[in-house]
């Protein structure tokens, strides 16, 4: 048993709690106590203890791409052939660092759950591994060296476009050639254990065509379902011209949205679309930094929201790993498409990036309560940023002033992986970045 008594404490709303202590048993919350003084044993933490940061859309390998794609001309389409070069340097060797570097970065930024949208599966030559999940193995591991838990969300991708009936060369070592062999693929990584799970990421209607998402939702198996949903308006114009439906309906007509469904980027919708997500309670992930670094567009979140989506984030590409300015971002998105302030409330856009991401993994129960893993960070309140940090108003503070630097501490199951901005396993991660990308890279 382990007992933290910390200074501040988001547990919801729009305030903080005050002296707040929470004690740990077996990697979960027992006890939550408010407006208490501390006792002996207590460890005392300074500034705002909240629930973990949750990742819910991550492409690990695109890290490499940072600060190299940002200042180029083009669209998203040109952004991504850059991508599959990448890609296709990728080994169970190379790619282990450098997932493990990533993982520890997101482990400083508070982030302390991912669900990684993996896709890399194969050879560059589309031949499996000895081993067909080798490099899906090689994730889970780096999650584990990095202490975050990991939703591995694994991806099928079988055709380049919705009128292709195969993949290019730069993609064939994502596809599993059919939907069958993917789910005989998926089945053999199990169910997971504690630190970490296994859910179904059809890439997009672009790449799984209708019969064979119908054929995912039939074998769901209780698996959380992950998949990109209107993108890009391109995607929206090939989805009718090939079914005379938008890619929304397309799942619905499917069997696949639901609450179990995380609709990720959900960008150019209409409003029946956004009907369609409201009341079966789909999930919609946004990922603002990635959107808005590939020209993608802002979504209708607050249509969302108010149709009854739930709001998850993700940092996607990695344009930075920081999930208080996704969080951010959200809300001042919509303050310029809709010229109104306070679209979003700041404890909404809190939960968007703790409960609600854990919702779309899977994940059933997080945050400070009691029954939940006992996976929280310590945000310092010593940075000019939060110098003049106030309670009453601390969800708006957080969300509008915190950033990834001043996260301090963070557990995962009760065990600290962060203690005073180091990471327990590696005390310099930008040397360790710095070598997996030039790995990678060179």
């Amino acid at each position: 048993m382990s007992t933290i008594h910390a200074q501040y404490a988001w547990l919801s709303g729009e305030t903080c709690a005050s002296n707040v202590r929470i004690t740990v048993e077996h990697g979960l919350i027992s006890t939550l106590e408010a407006n208490v003084q501390p006792r002996f044993g207590d460890e005392q933490i300074t500034g705002v203890v909240m629930p973990g940061l949750i990742n819910s859309h991550s492409h690990a390998f695109h890290r490499s791409l940072r600060g190299r794609t940002h200042a180029g001309l083009g669209d998203f389409w040109s952004w991504r052939t850059l991508m599959y070069e990448v890609a296709n340097r990728l080994t169970p060797e190379n790619y282990l660092p450098l997932a493990t570097a990533v993982f520890s970065e997101m482990a400083l930024a508070g982030i302390t759950g991912v669900g990684e949208f993996h896709y890399v599966h194969h050879q560059p030559n589309g031949k499996m591994y000895s081993d067909p999940n080798e490099m899906g193995h090689v994730v889970i591991e780096a999650a584990r060296r990095a202490g975050i838990r990991l939703a591995l969300l694994d991806v099928a991708y079988l055709h380049s476009g919705l009128d292709s009936n195969g993949v290019l060369d730069e993609q064939r070592r994502f596809s599993d050639l059919s939907i069958e062999q993917w789910l005989t693929r998926v089945d053999l990584l199990g169910r997971g254990d504690a630190m970490h799970t296994i859910g179904l990421a059809p890439h997009s209607v672009r790449a799984i065509h209708p019969s064979e998402l119908a054929q995912i939702a039939e074998h769901r198996n209780d698996r959380v379902v992950h998949i990109h949903v209107s993108e890009q308006t391109s995607e929206n114009d090939q989805c009718r011209t090939s079914t005379g439906r938008t890619p929304t309906q397309v799942l619905a007509d499917s069997g696949l949205l639901g609450s179990f469904t995380t609709a990720v980027h959900a960008t150019h919708l209409d409003a029946n679309d956004v009907a369609l997500l409201g009341i079966s309670k789909t999930t919609a992930c946004f990922c603002p930094t990635t959107e808005r670094d590939l020209a993608d567009g802002i979504g209708p979140s607050n249509d969302l929201v108010r149709a009854g989506s739930i709001l998850a984030l993700g940092t996607d590409s990695h344009a930075v790993i920081d999930l208080f300015e996704e969080a951010r971002a959200v809300e001042m998105h919509q303050r310029l498409v809709t010229g109104r302030r306070g679209i979003h409330r700041s404890s909404e856009l809190l939960e968007a990036a703790t409960v609600n991401g854990a919702h779309s993994l899977g994940w059933k129960n997080h945050g400070l309560v009691v029954g939940a893993p006992a996976d929280f960070v310590a945000i310092s309140l010593e940075s000019t940023r939060l110098a003049t940090f106030d309670s009453a108003n601390g969800a708006a503070h957080l969300v509008h002033s915190a950033s990834a630097n001043d996260v301090r501490n963070v557990w995962v199951g009760g065990e600290q992986i962060v203690a005073n901005h180091v990471h327990r396993g590696f005390t310099n991660i930008a040397d360790e970045l710095r070598t997996a990308v030039s790995a990678v890279l060179k």
